[in-house]
């Protein structure tokens, strides 16, 4: 894993453990990845977030910057899709969460995974062929370093409008 995503993944683990929210870190080791498990999906997500009286969701916790010329994260399409079939086979919630050191980690920004086909623009990258869908930081709930989860709850009526 990289330097980076460790330290996103260690800075959101921060903000849980500052809110008192309860989780469960996913051990990234290939041997604790279910060879079952590998039919639906090539990466896991970081953390399972415990909601009481919910249940739990699903995070990929990523170092990530919005793209240089325009307000989008560019996500990758095949992560996306396995994230989706994950989910809807499932019945899981699962969700992305980015930050970076560009703005200190003090705000985090979250998107269902089902969110990012569904409203995401398709695009080839030219020099890598990878595909990946563009979606604008509009889209994504933010979340401070002073706010809990009630904030994302709060929030969520607007992918409902779309």
């Amino acid at each position: 894993m990289r330097r980076k995503e460790r330290t996103a993944e260690k800075k959101f683990k921060e903000w849980l453990d500052r809110h008192d929210i309860p989780y469960w870190y996913i051990q990234q080791d290939v041997g604790t990845f279910s060879k079952a498990l590998k039919k639906y999906m090539s990466k896991r997500p970081d953390f399972m977030i415990l909601v009481p009286h919910v249940g739990f969701i699903l995070t990929d916790v990523e170092f990530k910057k919005p793209a240089e010329k325009y307000d989008v994260f560019q996500i990758d399409e095949e992560e996306a899709k396995q994230y989706c079939n994950l989910q809807n086979y499932f019945n899981l919630q699962v969700w992305y969460v980015f930050s970076h050191d560009g703005i200190h980690f003090k705000t985090w920004y979250w998107l269902p995974v089902s969110k990012v086909l569904e409203i995401g623009k398709s695009y080839k990258n030219k020099k890598s062929g990878e595909v990946y869908r563009a979606v604008s930081i509009e889209k994504f709930i933010t979340v401070s370093i002073t706010d809990n989860l009630g904030r994302i709850f709060s929030q969520t009526a607007k992918f409902f409008r779309e």
